[in-house]
């Protein structure tokens, strides 16, 4: 039976996936209708990652200081803040600097400074051989949720012809939406006991014994954020405006579908855990994920763009429950909050400079460069997981099964 902790983890996880899904995708719309350009969107693109990554790192290396539902509580103020920032300034540099400071997400994936410590708690509530499929839940309710917020982007459209708002009017109220889910996610977190977890946040240091492994891993992860910042889901669907004229309508049902196969691949990750091991489940669905990412600018029309979209929907983001449940079971327990953070600030940390150059790249051309330079590191990096790790065995895997 689920706990009541993990029931509140999870409904302000699938709560922020929500606005995580409209804001990705009307993030690039939205500064476009301010009259940016496509190199200005990639710049605040990159400085939300960037600004992730670095509250993240400090989160994560002071997090055995504080408890940890003080700092889940301050994370939904913030993300309250960062909401109402977006849907009243409307001036570059003043938005440029609220990306860096504030908790938006421009990809479709999970990243912000919530990250390594709703991983931490998770970790805190399984046992071994229950973590995976946990993190599978908590990602599968991200990604189902996200579809939703994905689809709802749509919403500015209707608001603009049923009602005659102005475009920018409606996508600020989706902004100041974004923020009401950062106090509604802030009451649910309150109900956290104030001592939550608090037995694993004994060391002194946040990394002793675990230190050259985090290192490592956060150093390929670093490698796989790189590339895949190319593509976050805004930049994305910047291509996609300018190369096809997309509808943002159209966008939306994209990434819906995609959101919604991902979604159950979670669940197939948690299969395939089990029989193959992570590190293979990590590398052998993410490898050809990363041959179609090339494929994608060679594609003749939209169609196959699509199709190429939703087949690699299926199989890019097996590694996410896999990767946290690994990073997890490889390091002590009082060393989790830590790990999550190191380890996953290079999706914000490292991406945040491909955006940048992905957005100079589309100002330049349509043709979809990024997606050849991004899929080439991550191939790159899932062969150097698998030489350097696949000896590496988490509990589970090492010990004999009952």
């Amino acid at each position: 039976m689920m706990s009541s902790h993990v029931r509140r983890l999870l409904w302000v996880r699938g709560l922020r996936a929500f606005g995580d899904g409209f804001v990705s995708l009307l993030l690039p719309l939205y500064l476009i209708e301010l009259g940016l350009g496509p190199f200005q969107v990639g710049a605040i693109t990159a400085g939300t990652l960037l600004g992730s990554g670095v509250l993240t790192l400090a989160i994560g290396l002071g997090a055995h200081r504080f408890r940890l539902r003080s700092l889940l509580l301050g994370a939904t103020f913030m993300m309250a803040a960062t909401g109402l920032g977006f849907a009243v300034v409307t001036n570059f540099w003043p938005l440029l600097l609220i990306a860096v400071i504030g908790t938006l997400n421009p990809s479709s994936g999970d990243v912000s400074v919530f990250l390594p410590l709703e991983q931490a708690a998770l970790a805190h509530v399984a046992g071994d051989r229950e973590r995976t499929a946990l993190f599978a839940r908590y990602s599968l309710v991200g990604a189902l949720v996200a579809a939703l917020g994905a689809l709802s982007a749509g919403l500015p459209g209707l608001m603009v012809d049923a009602a005659g708002m102005p475009m920018r009017s409606a996508l600020q109220l989706m902004f100041g939406l974004y923020g009401t889910i950062g106090l509604v996610a802030a009451t649910i977190y309150r109900k956290l006991p104030a001592d939550f977890a608090a037995d694993t946040q004994t060391s002194a240091a946040p990394l002793e014994e675990s230190k050259r492994i985090v290192y490592v891993l956060a150093a390929l992860f670093s490698l796989d954020a790189f590339g895949g910042g190319f593509i976050v889901q805004s930049m994305l669907a910047l291509w996609l405006f300018e190369r096809f004229q997309l509808s943002v309508g159209l966008a939306a049902m994209i990434f819906f579908w995609t959101g919604i196969f991902t979604a159950f691949s979670y669940l197939l990750a948690v299969r395939f855990a089990k029989r193959f091991g992570l590190i293979n489940t990590m590398v052998f669905t993410h490898l050809p994920a990363s041959v179609l990412m090339v494929l994608i600018p060679l594609m003749p029309d939209l169609s196959w763009v699509i199709a190429l979209l939703l087949v690699r929907s299926v199989l890019s983001q097996m590694d996410v429950p896999t990767r946290s449940s690994y990073v997890m079971a490889v390091v002590l327990p009082s060393e989790r909050a830590a790990a999550a953070s190191i380890t996953s600030v290079p999706r914000s940390l490292a991406s945040s400079i491909s955006p940048l150059a992905a957005g100079y790249l589309l100002q330049v051309s349509t043709f979809g460069w990024p997606f050849l330079i991004g899929g080439v590191l991550k191939i790159v990096y899932d062969l150097l997981l698998l030489g350097m790790f696949r000896a590496v065995r988490p509990p589970e895997e090492s010990s004999p099964k009952r």
